[in-house]
């Protein structure tokens, strides 16, 4: 759970920004679990000014093949301290802190063939210069079996240990799916002598890769970018049936940032730009409902210092962060026409059900509690309206709002 600077700065996320939004998650959220800094990326490149990349463009490097940050943009990694005073200041706010990476290795340093650390080998000896990103320019990728392969990811991932990163996102590695450089970082991050969250993007991933990306990853993007649509969000139901069965404890699939509250101050993502979520309250609700039951990793795209009262609720509605905290075999019980309905247990006692209504009209539904495998006679508490709905027995109705969720939670009667 944390918040991630791509929705609101893109690719030119600075210092300063990135305190102000941790300050105010450390002031406002941490509290409900909120913990994660993350700079995505660009963060190496001096002329970034929004989402859209720049070509080709000069980066900072060490004399080792390394990417490190732009000190016109973060000023404290100036005289080579890299990431770790940013970092220093991000823990001590109580959080942890995080950084967006490419999968392989700069172009620029293969151009002009620098050294891999601790080794012999140059950059031109471990890139693969046929494996490329399809919208990024940065990075060739690296031949998993060329002789200094391992070294340099070893070089990379001490590097950012050093910095006390606890979380990196590597990516261009899942579409294609990158099996030999996922088990080099892997390796890595087993070897840095820090714990480190790797996060895998982006998507769709195919489902032939799961048994691999869960033995290696601690999350992985299921889809492609995820933005502020009813289209987005509908598509995200048929994401999340298909990958239910393959998270769990230390891997999870993940659905992507939510993009809530003010977005886009820097983005021109898909021609839109800075706005409020184009998401209605009730599929504000939806989205925080099925990311919850599903247990994807919670990652906020939000510009946080404008957050609205309503949207800060939402976001720290301790019921309902509670499914996604401690919530197991979650699945999607049936979809009919607009009605989708989940199920999840917390307990031998206690289970949730997640009613979600995908059509244009207000609803009421009725779900059999047996068919459910839900205990016949039960107490029911909405958790985003904090209400009682009292005991029901072998039935369950309850009116959904068009393209609205309820969250229930079920109690066996004694």
């Amino acid at each position: 759970m944390g918040w991630n600077s791509w929705d609101v700065y893109g690719a030119s996320v600075t210092e300063e920004e990135v305190l102000l939004n941790a300050t105010y998650l450390a002031t406002h959220m941490l509290s409900s679990g909120w913990e994660y800094v993350v700079v995505d990326i660009q963060w190496y490149e001096p002329s970034a000014t929004s989402s859209s990349y720049h070509p080709f463009v000069p980066l900072t490097m060490d004399d080792f093949s390394r990417l490190t940050p732009a000190v016109n943009r973060f000023p404290s990694a100036a005289n080579g301290a890299g990431f770790a005073p940013l970092a220093a200041k991000i823990h001590a706010l109580g959080l942890k802190f995080g950084i967006h990476v490419m999968r392989g290795i700069p172009r620029q340093a293969v151009h002009q063939n620098t050294a891999i650390l601790g080794t012999d080998v140059r950059a031109r000896e471990v890139a693969a210069t046929d494996s490329t990103c399809a919208w990024n320019t940065d990075m060739y990728g690296v031949d998993p079996n060329a002789p200094g392969a391992q070294q340099y990811y070893d070089s990379l991932f001490d590097l950012y240990a050093s910095w006390d990163v606890d979380f990196v996102k590597v990516d261009d590695a899942l579409f294609p799916y990158a099996a030999g450089e996922i088990e080099l970082i892997r390796d890595s991050i087993d070897r840095c002598q820090r714990d480190i969250v790797l996060s895998l993007s982006c998507g769709p991933m195919d489902m032939a890769d799961a048994p691999h990306v869960r033995a290696h990853a601690e999350m992985w993007r299921m889809s492609g970018d995820f933005w502020d649509t009813w289209e987005d969000l509908f598509g995200m139901f048929e994401f999340c049936d298909k990958w239910t069965h393959h998270g769990g404890e230390g891997h999870w699939p993940d659905a992507d940032m939510l993009p809530l509250g003010e977005v886009a101050l820097r983005s021109k993502e898909h021609g839109i730009g800075r706005r409020w979520t184009r998401l209605s309250h009730d599929e504000q609700r939806t989205m925080i409902t099925l990311w919850c039951i599903f247990r994807s990793p919670l990652m906020i795209g939000s510009y946080l210092p404008t957050l609205d009262e309503w949207t800060l609720a939402l976001l720290t509605n301790d019921d309902v962060l509670q499914v996604v905290r401690s919530s197991h075999g979650a699945r999607q019980l049936f979809r009919r026409g607009h009605l989708i309905v989940w199920v999840a247990a917390r307990d031998d006692t206690v289970s949730y059900m997640a009613v979600f209504n995908t059509g244009f009209t207000d609803r009421c539904y009725t779900v059999q509690l047996g068919a459910a495998g839900l205990p016949e006679t039960a107490v029911v508490h909405d958790l985003w309206d904090h209400a009682s709905l009292g005991a029901v027995t072998r039935s369950l109705s309850v009116d959904v709002a068009s393209h609205g969720a309820r969250l229930l939670q079920i109690t066996r009667c004694p």
